[in-house]
């Protein structure tokens, strides 16, 4: 019997045509978790808003980073699950899966119960904890194994923000391409959060965007704050990289519609960076663990274009862990440190 090992991460759209993107962004907004509203004003807003017009645009984004091996996302995904098998080893049964688009999470349970595992390690490949991935990324594990039936012991990784493997990996693969740019300034570019998704990790009521210095440290009150979290990667990562503190800064992107989300927002940042006097500027995107349309084409391509608009120079997109090999042996590390066999 082996150690079944599966590797979950957000997922792609089949290809940047507009149907197939169509039917990702169903799949993925149709989630309660991703947009958290009562069911009723989420079909209104999906169906008559979003499904509409966002596919086309979508899908005309997603043509700008295709390959001819296709979605980066997923090549990279596969890549790294084929090196993390590898140095695994035959104890251990080795599948990528993705909550959302193919391959499904079915079908990578599936696959790892073709090799009768005695015990499954599951690690969602998202470094902080939010509830609109990781936490769906695991109740959708969950939901399967339990239509599975098999019982078998189940260890599901934690958030691997500050993990000392992580940050050693970010900061090798890192560090030649910020030598050879020589940035003047390095952002730290999350994926942003509705403010009502952090709010609602806080059980407390009284920490989360209510104290000015609520991300300075992780406490109890902000210890499942995905914000509080990206702030621990920024400091660990800038440490390791051994960045000034006024050599780097940290924002948030991606946001979409009208309500609140988690400040500072990255593409209002580019041009205060600009003005204060930046030219070279590198961007980081330690939520992102495999470079896909947020990096590729929101920060590579769209944000490129605004910080020239804003005045700045050069802005250098550093490459995401990707299927580098210290991002497969951190990896590795993870799972040998969570099977108590190994």
């Amino acid at each position: 019997m082996s150690t079944g090992v599966l590797l979950v991460n957000l997922g792609t759209p089949a290809s940047p045509r507009t149907r197939d993107v169509r039917r990702y962004l169903r799949e993925f907004l149709s989630d309660p978790l991703v947009i958290d509203i009562p069911s009723v004003p989420r079909w209104l807003l999906l169906n008559l808003v979003i499904l509409p017009f966002r596919p086309r645009q979508s899908a005309a984004a997603y043509a700008k980073i295709w390959t001819d091996a296709g979605s980066p996302l997923r090549v990279h995904s596969d890549e790294l699950a084929r090196g993390v098998a590898r140095e695994l080893g035959d104890e251990y049964a080795v599948a990528m899966a993705m909550r959302y688009g193919e391959p499904s999470i079915r079908a990578g349970v599936e696959t790892i119960r073709a090799a009768d595992p005695a015990r499954w390690i599951v690690l969602p490949l998202f470094p902080q904890f939010s509830t609109a991935a990781t936490r769906s990324a695991i109740d959708a594990v969950a939901s399967e194994l339990a239509r599975v039936g098999d019982g078998i012991p189940v260890e599901v990784l934690p958030a691997f923000y500050d993990d000392p493997a992580f940050i050693d990996a970010f900061a090798q693969v890192a560090r030649p391409h910020l030598d050879a740019f020589e940035p003047d300034h390095v952002l730290f570019s999350y994926h942003g959060l509705p403010e009502r998704q952090v709010r609602a990790t806080d059980t407390t009521g009284m920490h989360c965007l209510v104290r000015d210095d609520c991300c300075g440290a992780i406490c109890e009150a902000n210890r499942n704050c995905y914000r509080a979290q990206c702030y621990a990667t920024t400091r660990s990562l800038s440490g390791a990289l051994g960045l000034a503190p006024d050599a780097h800064s940290t924002s948030f992107q991606s946001r979409l519609g009208r309500t609140p989300w988690i400040r500072p927002y990255t593409d209002q940042v580019l041009p205060e960076l600009a003005d204060r006097g930046v030219k070279r500027l590198a961007v980081m995107c330690p939520a992102f663990v495999a470079d896909c349309l947020e990096t590729l084409e929101e920060i590579g391509i769209r944000g490129l274009e605004q910080w020239r608009a804003c005045g700045g120079e050069e802005l250098a997109l550093i490459p995401s862990l990707n299927s580098e090999a210290p991002w497969i042996d951190a990896v590795v590390r993870m799972i040998r440190a969570a099977d108590p066999d190994a």
